[in-house]
């Protein structure tokens, strides 16, 4: 993983040499850690940085210091590994005045996990993936839970498979024509023709689902939020084991997501 992550960040930095930005390394650097991190939602550790990026160990370890401070990055206490937070995304703008998403969502997501008993979580797009932001834990012994910061791809689950459908048709065929759409599990959408079908029939029925398409025995379904311009600003999920989410409550379980996203919705718009 460490060789290929090096490969990518040396891409990175090639790009920064040739646009002349290096006018200020420590900058610089601060953003190449961001990146890095950006793409290894499992964390790494001060070293794997510093030899990714080929940046000195005293370097990395004054910059994380600073992010961790700013409340950017987290390190964890046992594994020491480093990962970003949820609060990078405060620096993206939003669709709409007022309070963030996730302060928003978060009433409707507790409601939606208390009526389920199912781990409800919240993501957006960002860039040709999504980002988790947000989720609330179901209180069942065996449930479904993720770091926030954890991307996911668009074509082999729920949310993702959302985010994409409700693009504007230029932007969603642009989407298309980068993503690879590898196979996780033998249910995985493989063909982009069948993906694009896929994105139609969404956006009639109003939800998404994830029949073990990402991980075998997980079912995922998700329902848009809309922005005061009413374009797709996020997705909002229920996640769980396949026996507890069966393919035949897909439809009752679209139904009252549909509804937690709908209230979002009427929140985002309420407090503009």
């Amino acid at each position: 993983m460490v060789s290929s992550l090096r490969s990518k960040a040396s891409k990175r930095t090639n790009k920064a040499e040739n646009g002349k930005a290096g006018s200020a390394p420590a900058i610089d650097r601060g953003f190449d850690i961001l990146e890095l991190l950006a793409t290894s939602p499992e964390g790494l550790t001060l070293s794997e940085i510093s030899d990714v990026l080929s940046v000195p160990k005293n370097s990395v370890f004054r910059i994380t210091q600073t992010l961790q401070a700013r409340g950017y990055l987290e390190r964890e206490s046992h594994s020491l590994v480093f990962r970003l937070t949820s609060k990078i995304l405060n620096l993206a703008p939003h669709n709409w005045v007022g309070p963030s998403l996730t302060d928003v969502a978060r009433g409707p997501m507790k409601h939606l996990r208390d009526e389920l008993r199912e781990t409800v979580q919240l993501g957006v797009l960002s860039g040709l993936e999504g980002v988790i932001i947000d989720q609330v834990e179901s209180d069942q012994p065996l449930r479904i839970t993720v770091n926030l910061g954890l991307r996911f791809k668009l074509h082999n689950n729920a949310p993702g498979k959302l985010l994409l459908a409700f693009l504007a048709t230029e932007r969603q065929q642009e989407v298309l024509d980068q993503i690879e759409l590898d196979a996780t599990t033998k249910r995985t959408i493989t063909k982009k023709p069948l993906l694009k079908t896929e994105c139609e029939r969404i956006v009639k029925q109003g939800y998404s689902t994830d029949y073990a398409e990402a991980d075998d025995g997980i079912h995922c379904i998700a329902a848009p939020i809309f922005g005061i311009d009413r374009e797709v600003v996020g997705a909002i999920w229920v996640s769980g084991p396949a026996k507890r989410l069966p393919k035949s409550r897909f439809r009752e379980l679209g139904t009252k997501t549909i509804a937690a996203g709908n209230r979002i919705t009427y929140l985002i718009g309420d407090s503009a």
